[in-house]
């Protein structure tokens, strides 16, 4: 039985009059860029994050690099974050002239670890970055004490976790502003690139709407140099269109995630921990193992796909050498990237899919 990690194309078979239609709206209408689409699916978003404001940008790197800018972010500046995400988290933050500063993760969350983030502050400290990894919520109230106590500003990196809830708050409505992805494998992705900001903070919204769009605050008015992070007509529209169904393709993939952790039972090998009062939405169902190489050959067998996030941590990457963290500097990052393995998740995942995928694990990982 074959099990895609993901499985766009039945997505798109059962979307596709939607999208087609959707698309000759656009083209009729000619709103290619921004226009009403890109207008009625940020009202949409920021209801669906319980926020105030959405502003939609050309992609999840682009909002994070507005929201670190409108939080005051400048050269010289230090942001503390993760080691353990996708190297566009800590590019942002390079963006903006500041220096990343990267702290340990919790290793039962994989999430930063809010008992280490103090310990990385300085007078250059502005902002920290916390990512929601797969999913799953990071601990925002030990995060916002911090914070509060530092007088720093908090943006949530959200790029993995649309509907997600912290202690029954939205995620995107947990910081000062919060940066979402919708590249096409996200929960909620678009057909190319897009991103979006959110936030409560009308002066937040006023820079980034006008940032977005090279500085302007009206047609050829530019009151600041920006940037040309607008985005397209035709992904909103089609943001639109799956928003409709957000809602359920969440609930299927925590059923698949329940599914996992019942037949995974007493498998040797170790799961993330959840939080009983928090709602991770499931971007990755990720695993970690020992004996990851024979696992991804023994599934592979079985014409199971699997994919690993992230094999190698921020801090080890040669984009960031010149930080100068040695191996070792994060013992915690490190043995997750070389432990973890995602497993296939997606809504349209049957259930004889998930035995399928389960069973082979128990086959090659046995019991504990």
């Amino acid at each position: 039985m074959k099990v895609p990690i993901l499985d766009l194309k039945s997505e798109y078979a059962e979307l596709r009059e939607e999208v087609l239609a959707a698309l000759d709206r656009v083209g009729r209408e000619s709103s290619f860029v921004l226009g009403p689409e890109a207008e009625a699916f940020e009202r949409e978003f920021a209801a669906f994050c319980e926020t105030k404001h959405c502003i939609a940008v050309s992609s999840g790197t682009a909002a994070l690099h507005l929201g670190l800018l409108a939080l005051g972010v400048q050269e010289g500046s230090e942001v503390i974050t993760t080691p353990n995400s996708f190297l566009a988290t800590a590019e942002a933050i390079t963006y903006c002239g500041a220096l990343p500063v990267f702290v340990d993760i919790d290793p039962a969350t994989a999430n930063l670890d809010p008992k280490l983030v103090e310990r990385a502050i300085t007078p250059r400290t502005r902002a920290i970055v916390p990512v929601h990894l797969y999913g799953r919520p990071a601990d925002m109230d030990a995060l916002r004490e911090v914070a509060a106590r530092h007088n720093l500003r908090i943006l949530e990196d959200a790029a993995q976790a649309h509907g997600a809830r912290y202690r029954g708050s939205r995620v995107g409505s947990l910081g000062h502003a919060a940066a979402f992805s919708f590249y096409p494998t996200k929960n909620l992705g678009a057909y190319g690139e897009a991103g979006a900001l959110t936030t409560d903070d009308d002066n937040i919204a006023k820079f980034a709407r006008a940032a977005r769009s090279h500085g302007q605050t009206a047609r050829y008015e530019h009151e600041f140099v920006g940037y040309n992070y607008r985005i397209q007509g035709y992904q909103a529209a089609v943001l639109r269109i799956k928003m409709r169904r957000l809602y359920a393709w969440t609930e299927r993939r925590r059923q698949i995630a329940l599914e996992y952790r019942r037949l995974l039972a007493g498998v040797h090998i170790e799961l993330p921990v959840d939080h009983p009062a928090d709602e991770c939405v499931y971007h990755q169902f990720a695993i970690y193992t020992n004996n990851r190489n024979a696992l991804i050959t023994h599934l592979g067998s079985r014409e199971i796909e699997t994919a690993v996030h992230y094999p190698t941590p921020i801090h080890l990457q040669p984009a960031y050498s010149s930080l100068g963290y040695p191996q070792g500097t994060f013992p915690h990052t490190e043995r997750a990237c070389e432990r973890v393995l995602s497993l296939p998740i997606f809504p349209s995942m049957s259930s004889e899919q998930v035995a399928h995928v389960a069973n082979s694990v128990r086959e090659s990982a046995g019991q504990a």
